[in-house]
């Protein structure tokens, strides 16, 4: 896999601009900070974040457990641990516990409840507050 497109541009971001990603994400909402943070920290893919529910979050073994949608078939998961950060904002802002709690488990909670172009312009939004401009200015710059 190349770190470069066919013209030679940068596909993803640096540890420093991941690093000023996160910071301006600081002063989004909640659930955007925790979208933007949740994408940074798995390098999981944007429709796959926002297939998460609060069941696929494990609060004790601090995992994200994705369903890989790029597989050929459906249910392949797998588990991504997250700094402990991460998970403690997850329960706050998505109020993961009470969640888990409910007869599915949670299983019924998107926890970003929005269509993949809002999402899009979240960190679309984000990456233009942090001044990150380019190719790699995309949530899949984040992937590695």
């Amino acid at each position: 896999m190349s770190l470069y497109d066919q013209n030679g541009h940068r596909k993803y971001l640096t540890p420093a601009e991941r690093e000023t990603f996160l910071k301006a994400a600081d002063d989004a909402e909640r659930e955007v900070r925790t979208f933007c943070a949740t994408l940074a920290d798995t390098g999981c893919r944007i429709s796959e974040a926002l297939a998460l529910t609060a069941d696929r979050v494990d609060l004790k073994d601090g995992t994200l457990i994705f369903e890989s949608l790029k597989k050929r078939r459906a249910g392949v998961y797998r588990p991504v641990p997250v700094p402990p950060s991460l998970i403690d904002a997850m329960n706050m802002v998505h109020d993961i516990r009470a969640a888990q709690k409910r007869r599915d488990r949670g299983r019924a909670v998107r926890l970003w409840p929005c269509a993949l172009n809002t999402a899009w312009r979240h960190v679309g939004a984000v990456m233009k507050a942090a001044r990150i401009n380019g190719p790699h200015a995309t949530p899949k710059g984040l992937r590695h």
